[in-house]
């Protein structure tokens, strides 16, 4: 085999690595795993791929630090807070949380990001996977009440995942900690608690005690 390909027949900036083929060449899948790649992998998001993302409500987001170690978070917020700007960029806020910022942190080293959108109701879900970066006054930073940050993602690989196992849920209420215009955002209950209280940020809105404390 030429230089440029690995043992298992993929190129080194492929879509499949040497694991996946080895597993694709183990359950006679290689075939199956190339047409899907030929069909549904696309690097542009479509006008498809922003109406089904700017309605989803949340999406979990997984990075990877410099040693390789993998995390996974949950993002929330109202429906239309991921955005699709262009073909190439997708761009989401950050809130504020438990200031451990172990995911952003991952993004400003490495920027290698995966989004899984999930649609529980009409069971469907999208993959995200491309480069990310973080910008402390991205001019969208406006469109988002109390947001830190913008994240903005270049897509690498968009594509569908097979629905079957995705078990059909209904949202009972959305979260009352989502920021909203003109309206001031309760403050977690865990934040008031003794424990915490001489370590929070100094603009921390639990420090004002004319907050509302919510459990969640």
């Amino acid at each position: 085999m030429g230089s440029d390909m690995d043992e298992q027949g993929a190129t080194p900036d492929g879509f499949y690595h040497e694991g996946s083929r080895a597993l694709q060449d183990a359950f006679d899948t290689r075939r199956l795993a190339d047409r899907l790649e030929e069909v549904i992998v696309h690097e542009a998001f479509t006008d498809r791929d922003r109406e089904f993302i700017e309605r989803m409500p949340m999406f979990f987001l997984a990075t990877v630090d410099e040693r390789g170690r993998a995390n996974c978070s949950y993002k929330g917020g109202a429906p239309g807070f991921v955005r699709v700007v262009d073909e190439h960029t997708l761009a989401f806020p950050n809130y504020d949380g438990n200031g451990m910022y172990l995911s952003a942190g991952n993004v400003a080293r490495t920027h290698e990001v995966g989004l899984l959108f999930i649609d529980f109701v009409g069971r469907w879900r999208m993959r995200v996977n491309g480069a990310a970066t973080i910008d402390l006054d991205d001019p969208l930073i406006e469109a988002y009440p109390e947001a830190q940050f913008v994240t903005r993602v270049r897509p690498r690989e968009i594509f569908a995942n097979c629905p079957r196992y995705i078990h059909e849920m209904h949202l009972v209420s959305p979260s009352r900690f989502v920021p909203q215009e003109d309206c001031e955002t309760p403050v977690p209950a865990w934040k008031t608690g003794a424990w915490v209280g001489d370590s929070l940020a100094a603009d921390d809105p639990a420090r004002d005690a004319s907050r509302e404390v919510l459990d969640r």
